[in-house]
């Protein structure tokens, strides 16, 4: 048994916001946890600093995305070494599986994951935000079972998946240490969302640190410290990382078409987690 534990999402899907909670319950700081600190805190298995020593000196930029797939498995393996005691959380946004036969995730170093959905009728206009792209655009990304994000300085190759065989890949996973979160219910329900949380990593029992950390990582948090301090995970195409942070903004957002093509092209998992609009079902 391995000792990573994922923090896995499809894009803007609360990833984030998950690691700050954790951030703020493991640490119970006297004020909320600067979102500056969360890049240094968790690992992310896309970041190029684990793999530059398996290019054979080559920049990244001169290997190609299967290559850098390739390595995944030894960069995870090594991530996993990089914490000889204890739990190390990893933010991942690839799908579970594999690419062209090659291994996504290194399960032998896997101890669980956290896996955060969210409604892709509010997923698209926080993607096409994020990528400067339209939503007609975004739509076709998120429905592309070849989508990834390509190698950049910040962060190597993704791939996704479309967001259906995405989320799909993670909660088909047989496994007694995977929890499944709906970024509606963190927000509705939060000391039962965030409480799985809790339990997962051995800290369920303080229900004052849980319910702490909670409003600690607050979105009006998250959003006020952007404001003054920024915040490095922004995209340049985006005014802000933390946008809106709130539930159900496709209903401004989309046009009836729009809705009827996610509906379509996503409908099971959509279904599953209680996503379609009455109108469409």
């Amino acid at each position: 048994m391995g000792n990573i534990v994922w923090l896995a999402s499809y894009p803007k899907s609360g990833n984030t916001w998950l690691r700050a909670f954790i951030y703020n319950l493991i640490e119970q700081p006297a004020r909320p946890g600067r979102i500056g600190i969360l890049p240094d805190y968790f690992e992310s298995e896309s970041d190029p600093r684990w793999y530059l020593p398996l290019t054979g000196g080559r920049d990244l930029a001169d290997c190609g995305g299967e290559e850098v797939i390739a390595m995944k498995s030894e960069v995870h393996r090594q991530i996993a070494l990089s914490r000889p005691r204890g739990s190390i959380f990893t933010k991942t946004h690839n799908r579970f599986g594999s690419f062209n036969d090659l291994p996504l995730h290194n399960i032998t170093v896997m101890s669980g994951a956290i896996y955060v959905v969210r409604n892709p009728l509010d997923v698209v206009l926080s993607t096409a935000d994020h990528f400067g792209l339209s939503i007609d655009e975004t739509i076709e990304f998120m429905a592309n079972e070849e989508t990834g994000t390509p190698s950049n300085l910040e962060n190597v190759v993704s791939f996704l998946g479309s967001w259906s065989s995405h989320v799909g890949s993670w909660i088909r996973q047989v496994h007694d240490q995977i929890v499944v979160l709906r970024y509606e219910d963190m927000l509705d329900r939060p000391l039962k969302a965030f409480g799985q949380v809790a339990k997962l990593i051995g800290l369920g029992k303080d229900k004052n640190a849980i319910k702490r950390a909670i409003r600690y990582s607050s979105f009006t948090e998250l959003k006020k410290q952007e404001s003054r301090d920024g915040f490095i995970e922004r995209s340049s195409n985006s005014k802000s990382f933390f946008r809106k942070g709130r539930k159900n903004q496709w209903v401004k957002g989309l046009s009836e078409e729009q809705i009827a093509r996610m509906v379509d092209q996503h409908r099971e998992q959509m279904d599953r987690f209680h996503y379609i609009p009455p109108r469409f079902r």
